[in-house]
């Protein structure tokens, strides 16, 4: 294949926090971080672009208009040529017809690629390319005995999306057609004595047919393709799907697909019997999965996550047979498939997990269903006689699978009981009360926990059918997530950004590369258009870099997998404004690295001595959330955050604020004290809000705090905190936020330390204070001691309070205290707290201490007595009673603290790691 100027198609992470993508993840669809291109022929001429001279050798007529447009819209000379009508032998080379990824191309009315069962021909796309439609006329179909050769790979993906993303416009489900795959497998509507069968597709052209009697029919390959903003309906119950298979056969390789934001289906299967691995389909706004005809094929991997915002969604699969002659019946074969829901909910559809229905079996094994509380039922079947049949006789089959909605099942009286079914007479089902959901264990995006059970509770595949991988996974998702880079919300999927012939992303500059080799751009001043930074790259901070301005001229900063951005000096850092976010969704084998000049020109992967701590700032994200230092009386807060220059501020009213994603970052040798209690942390948390997602985040050895929360309540899970000079957690100011699974471990060497956690209030009006849940942390402390700090482990002070479970403090001899409540300075809301006169109590059990000084009675209060009053709470002679390096030996029984909030995770021990086969740190951090 002859690769033409690839496209090379964005591996951005449009936020995991998916556009418009499913359950945990927050964003809308207005959140899209860049719509440009990625073009490697460079050929900016760096003023007005220029429509380029038309190559009339290709397929189609150039459109001048439309190249003009997605030129300017790109910043590059961009040639768009149009198809339409029919593609035939005649517009073919050796019975190819090639679209290469130097053109971008339209869709102009339906597009045929060959005549039925004649003037057959292959259209080829190369990998990178991109194909869009206008409006819902715009449709492209492959005839029977045509085929499509669609072969993307991970870093480019082949993209047909609507006109309005390619120019950078609002995006919306419905923008164009979509696709539709003609084959000539069986159906049960194809006459059963075997005569020819010609079935007029759905949401066609009269003339788009389907059918006949070649299960192995061959119409292509769809590898590495994404597919946005589709759908149309042409007529109630004639509508185009995403992707439409009409009795296309297993000749034909189905392999890394995704549909995304499908006004009907995502992807609907007519018969046939076609496979598929690794779909995933987005933000769907009718089913997400619809079979009928008598399909039989198999999936496996099969993602699918309702929108977010609650929006448009039905059932992620909807099966039927659909009538036809005889007694044939859809029966595919379904292996590991997650299906997310959404609260949507009206009275013709609301958002679902499986309804099975007439004329359908499947067996189906690995399945994963949840989702929030407005979400419809999980499973149902309908009282079609077959149905009912099949759930007795073994043609429709559940095994190994996990659901947990607010409402199982669905099902009449008369019906099979499928509370009996699924739940004693399937294999190794489980059903778990809503209200005990976060036991799924899943990450917010869809992942497995590192914890979670479904990670070995699952059936072998193979035993199904040897199309199938052998895994013991439930869901979708295991220890391999397959999405990342190429589909969109998980790395990939863009239509892309304009770089300049250096490489570097527009809006940064080139600068010499500090480790001599890796191409360097610079970030400098205020960003205030959406800005993504790309792989490959490394990126400096010169001085101060925000990310939009207070509330106003807001940008989103997208930062790739494995992407490093590092500082000269204390001078440099990077502020995130109210209003503006970062999404930073690295992964655990491409870890987001923020670090310092000196660690990057030593080699980031050489070794941990390349950086100390203090050689660069560090970071900032500032929010709309709460304050106790905001006016009680409800007027506009501006609180300027400390560390950094003037106009910095943060707080508000919104706890629910989003700030966008930071995902297995790690943030090392930073931290600079601008003046004495004024510092820049790791990161600085100013009044985020719980719309942010932290998880596996790592700060190491920074000079000041780890991560400090200055109000706000942003919630994190798998933290590392390693080598801190200071506060490993510091939080004040009302901060009210979740944490869970929390590691922090002071320098081997016994260098500069403080306090794993140090808690506050920090005054404000009013009777507020700082009340943060935190559960399942393991503080190792070292042998730091000076006249002005030493190694210590939990510290509270005035005016917080805290909800704390599952802790494992310790450290060797020459340690400070594990656990102080600083009850000496005269402020009475700590002691209050604890002593029983508050109305909310500080809370700290299941947990245990093993230092030389386990509690310092600072204070009249008997904090000792107090500490083991506490549930299952105990002391322990040293740290090798507890620890076996970061991993828990102690036996203490833990809380469930599932029962306190559904972002919790089950567990069955104390500290932040339980074992070497769970250990989340591996491979991504440092100095463990």
């Amino acid at each position: 294949m002859n690769l033409n100027g690839l496209f090379k198609v964005s591996a951005i992470a449009a936020t995991l926090a998916l556009g418009a993508c499913g359950g945990d993840i927050n964003i809308s669809e207005g959140d899209i971080v860049d719509n440009s291109v990625v073009n490697n022929d460079n050929s900016n001429n760096g003023g007005t672009p220029v429509t380029p001279t038309p190559d009339d050798t290709k397929p189609g007529s150039v459109d001048t208009f439309l190249s003009g447009q997605v030129s300017t819209a790109l910043g590059q000379s961009i040639e768009v040529r149009e198809l339409s009508g029919r593609l035939t032998d005649a517009d073919a080379v050796n019975g190819v017809i090639t679209l290469t990824n130097d053109t971008v191309w339209a869709l102009t009315g339906p597009v045929f690629v060959g005549n039925d069962k004649a003037n057959s021909v292959t259209l080829e796309i190369e990998p990178g390319t991109i194909i869009f439609g206008s409006r819902g006329a715009d449709y492209l179909v492959i005839s029977r005995n045509s085929k499509v050769e669609a072969v993307g790979t991970a870093a480019a993906p082949i993209i047909f999306t609507s006109y309005n993303d390619v120019i950078g416009e609002e995006v919306q489900a419905g923008q164009w057609g979509g696709m539709i795959v003609l084959g000539n497998a069986p159906t049960t509507k194809c006459p059963i004595d075997g005569t020819d069968c010609s079935l007029q597709v759905e949401g066609a052209e009269t003339g788009a047919v389907f059918g006949g009697a070649d299960d192995a029919d061959n119409s292509g390959t769809l590898k590495y393709v994404v597919v946005k903003y589709a759908g149309f309906e042409i007529a109630p119950d004639n509508e185009l799907n995403g992707i439409t298979f009409g009795g296309v056969g297993s000749g034909t390789e189905i392999d890394y697909l995704q549909v995304h934001a499908n006004a009907d289906d995502g992807v609907e299967f007519f018969g046939g019997s076609v496979n598929a691995k690794h779909l995933v389909l987005t933000s769907i706004q009718d089913d997400s999965v619809d079979w009928d005809n008598g399909y039989n094929g198999k999936l496996q991997y099969v993602y699918v996550e309702h929108a977010p915002d609650g929006s448009d969604a039905n059932r992620g699969i909807e099966g039927d047979g659909d009538g036809g002659d005889g007694d044939a019946f859809s029966l595919p074969k379904i292996a590991n498939i997650t299906i997310i829901g959404n609260s949507f909910d009206t009275a013709d559809a609301d958002s679902e997990g499986v309804l099975l229905r007439d004329q359908t079996g499947a067996n189906i094994i690995n399945m994963l269903i949840t989702g929030p509380a407005g979400m419809g039922e999980c499973l149902e079947m309908d009282n079609d006689a077959t149905v009912q049949g099949n759930l007795a006789d073994g043609d429709i089959t559940i095994t190994n699978s996990v659901i947990a909605c607010s409402e199982a099942f669905n099902f009449g009286e008369t019906d099979v009981d499928l509370n009996t079914w699924f739940g004693t007479e399937q294999q190794g089902n489980s059903v778990i009360a809503f209200a005990d959901r976060a036991n799924v264990g899943i990450n917010s995006d869809g992942t497995l926990t590192a914890e979670s059970a479904l990670r070995t509770s699952g059936g072998n595949p193979t035993n199904l059918d040897t199309f199938f991988d052998t895994n013991s996974f439930i869901g979708a998702i295991g220890a391999d997530d397959w999405r990342q880079g190429w589909a969109f919300g998980f790395g990939g999927g863009e239509v892309g950004v304009v770089t300049t012939a250096s490489g570097c992303p527009a809006g940064t500059t080139t600068i010499p590369a500090v480790d001599g080799t890796t191409n360097t751009c610079q970030l400098s001043g205020r960003i205030t258009a959406n800005l993504r930074l790309t792989a490959g790259n490394h990126y400096a901070l010169s001085e101060a870099v925000f990310v939009g301005g207070d509330n106003v001229d807001s940008a989103t900063l997208t930062v790739d997998p494995g992407v490093v951005v590092y500082g000269s000096s204390g001078a440099d850092y990077l502020v995130v404004s109210r209003g503006s976010k970062i999404e930073a969704n690295g992964t655990s084998t491409s870890p987001i690295t923020f670090t310092s000049r000196q660690h990057v020109a030593n080699g980031v992967t050489a070794g941990l001595a390349n950086g100390t701590a203090g050689q660069w700032g560090g970071m900032v994200i500032l929010g709309n959330g709460t304050s106790t230092k905001c006016p009680t009386d409800g007027s506009a807060c501006a609180l300027q955050v400390e560390g950094v220059q003037e106009g910095a501020v943060f707080g508000g009213t919104n706890d629910a604020d989003n700030s966008g994603t930071l995902r297995y970052v790690r943030v090392m040798h930073g931290g600079f004290e601008v003046a004495p209690d004024n510092e820049l942390n790791g990161i600085t948390f100013g009044a985020v809000g719980s719309g942010t997602v932290v998880e596996y985040l790592q700060i190491h050895k920074n000079a000041d705090d780890g991560v400090e929360f200055f109000g706000g309540a942003v919630n994190a899970k798998y933290v590392v905190l390693t080598g801190i000079q200071d506060d490993s957690v510091d939080w004040d100011n009302g901060y009210t936020g979740k944490m869970q699974f929390v590691l922090v471990k002071h320098a081997d060497d016994n260098s500069d330390a403080n306090r794993g956690i140090e808690g506050d209030g920090d005054g404000g009006a009013g009777t507020a204070f700082s009340n943060p849940t935190i559960a399942n942390m393991t503080i190792i402390g070292n042998a730091f001691d000076t006249a002005d700090a030493d190694s210590e482990g939990v510290l509270l002070r005035d005016q917080t309070n805290a909800q704390l479970y599952n802790f494992v403090v310790t450290g060797p001899d020459g340690m400070g205290e594990c656990f102080e409540a600083d009850l000496s300075d005269g402020d009475t809301t700590l002691e209050e707290n604890m002593d029983g006169t508050s109305a909310t109590q500080l809370v700290f059990q299941s947990s245990v201490l093993a230092c030389t000084q386990n509690i310092n009675n600072s204070g009249t209060f008997d904090q000792e007595a107090w500490f083991l009053a506490q549930t299952g709470n105990s002391t322990a002679a040293n740290q090798a009673a507890v620890l076996n390096g970061i991993f828990t030996i102690d036996a203490t029984v833990p809380t469930d603290v599932t029962t306190l909030d559904s972002f919790f995770t089950t567990v069955d021990y104390i500290g932040a790691v339980k074992d070497a086969d769970n250990n989340w740190t591996a491979n991504w951090t440092v100095g463990l």
